[in-house]
């Protein structure tokens, strides 16, 4: 299972890494299609006909994250589930309206989104047999060169405006579904309380009593060089940290690791 590393400052400008461990396969495709669409977008805003290579390159990716079950249904299902709950706290002394009202209108606009998309995910991609061919081409290493795609290559010397321009209408029928998933993975997030913990010789374990949770975060200090693996069932989590050196594997930390935890359930 793939982990999301995300460089973090504290106020003291100290180095952290984040990482995030999802239990769940919902999860698991929700992290990798915000890596996809941040990927997309980067790689889109560059000049070089190469960055926008990648960027279509990424666009057929998310096509095969989003054609494994129906992500637009589960989101809508998980909307109406946090807006019941989040409601029922309108009125409460100890939770801030502001908040509260300012995250139920994320939700909206989210739902409002993805209620106006239509028919399969991704479809309009489908549909378009030019970008069909490309994709079918890019499974070949080498495959997309200007002999095997004249026409993909004339493209890639089009106007840089004109190639961003493309990128943009191939990726907006998308853009609720982003919105979509970064409304839940934020909230996913917030959810967590973060604990200060040591771990005893390069390993921690921590019950779980059945509790079923949905993501783990773990932070550190860059500088320590540990690296945490991260395995986790309903009933224990195991958190074991390695480092790597060189063209070594890695290997065991040697010593204890400070980090912060938390564990994540919408």
């Amino acid at each position: 299972m793939a982990l999301a590393g995300k460089a973090l400052r504290t106020a003291a400008q100290r180095a952290l890494i984040q990482y995030e461990y999802p239990l769940n396969e919902r999860i698991r495709s929700l992290l990798r299609l915000e890596d996809l669409f941040d990927r997309l977008e980067i790689f889109s805003r560059r000049d070089d006909a190469h960055d926008h290579h990648v960027a279509l390159l990424t666009l057929f990716e998310i096509l095969e994250v989003t054609a494994r079950g129906d992500l637009r249904s589960e989101l809508l299902q998980e909307f109406e589930r946090q807006r019941q709950t989040i409601t029922a706290f309108r009125g409460n002394p100890s939770v801030s309206s502001d908040a509260l009202e300012a995250t139920l209108s994320r939700i909206d606009d989210a739902v409002t989104g993805l209620t106006k998309t239509t028919g399969r995910t991704g479809q309009h991609l489908r549909d378009n047999e030019w970008l069909m061919s490309i994709r079918s081409r890019t499974g070949i290493a080498g495959g997309a060169c200007e002999f095997d795609l004249p026409s993909y290559y004339a493209w890639q010397n089009h106007a840089v405006d004109r190639r961003r321009a493309d990128i943009a209408a191939w990726s907006a029928p998308l853009q609720p579904l982003r919105l979509g998933l970064a409304v839940v993975l934020g909230l996913l997030r917030r959810s967590g309380s973060w604990i200060r913990l040591t771990s005893q010789q390069a390993s921690y374990q921590q019950p779980l009593g059945g509790r079923i949770y949905q993501m783990v975060q773990v932070r550190l200090d860059a500088s320590l060089g540990a690296i945490p693996e991260i395995s986790a069932n309903r009933y224990l989590l195991w958190i074991r940290f390695t480092s790597q050196e060189g063209d070594q594997r890695p290997r065991q930390f040697d010593g204890d690791v400070g980090f912060e935890l938390a564990l994540c359930n919408l």
